[in-house]
């Protein structure tokens, strides 16, 4: 099978993978763009994984102010070296989350984040909703487990849809960056201040 230079590059530009990768997922996937980037995916999955033990010492706080002057943001994004740190493409991963965290409002960082009162009173409103719309009782687990995913997606800023690319999670978009950089990165923390 014959892969072209222009696809491959236009395919490196979208997923941040090294040449040799997208060439092996393109022959993979028998040049198909959709499943060479969900190749592409899964394999920054798995490099993400492989980093989890890694220490992060280094990494920036990145601001955004909206131009409104309304909207505030602050995110501290680590990473393993300085190196990475000021790195264009780490750099302007930090400006994305920045620019999630002011647009889209998340309240935790990741579902492990969210108190488990405010977990409880959602299971329990969920479970309402569900008894007086008449759902079978055998239903009702797999149902709030659904519930409480989109619950997630709202609250949750690795879980959120990101605000550019609805098809991507912050969540994927920090491993595309890892598999980008060969580090492990992670946001460690973020505030939003509005008036």
């Amino acid at each position: 099978m014959s892969i072209s230079l222009e696809l491959i590059k236009k395919i490196r530009e979208q997923s941040g993978a090294g040449i040799n990768d997208v060439k092996e997922a393109l022959e993979a996937s028998g040049g198909d763009v959709e499943k060479t980037l969900e190749i592409l995916r899964k394999k920054g999955q798995k490099i993400a994984q492989a980093r989890a033990g890694r220490t992060t010492s280094q990494g920036v706080i990145e601001a955004y102010v909206h131009t409104n002057g309304k909207v505030g943001v602050l995110v501290a994004v680590a990473c393993e070296t300085d190196f990475v740190a000021r790195n264009r493409d780490f750099k302007d991963f930090a400006h994305e989350v920045a620019l999630q965290v002011a647009a889209a409002n998340p309240l935790y960082l990741s579902p492990e984040d969210v108190p488990v009162d405010v977990l409880n009173q959602e299971k329990e409103i969920y479970c309402e909703q569900l008894k007086n719309e008449g759902k079978p009782e055998a239903m009702l687990d797999k149902i709030i487990t659904a519930k409480l995913e989109k619950f997630y997606a709202e609250v949750c800023l690795l879980k959120q849809p990101y605000i550019k690319d609805d098809k991507l999670t912050i969540e994927q978009l920090l491993e595309q960056i890892i598999a980008k950089t060969g580090e492990k990165i992670r946001i460690v923390n973020f505030i939003r201040f509005s008036l």
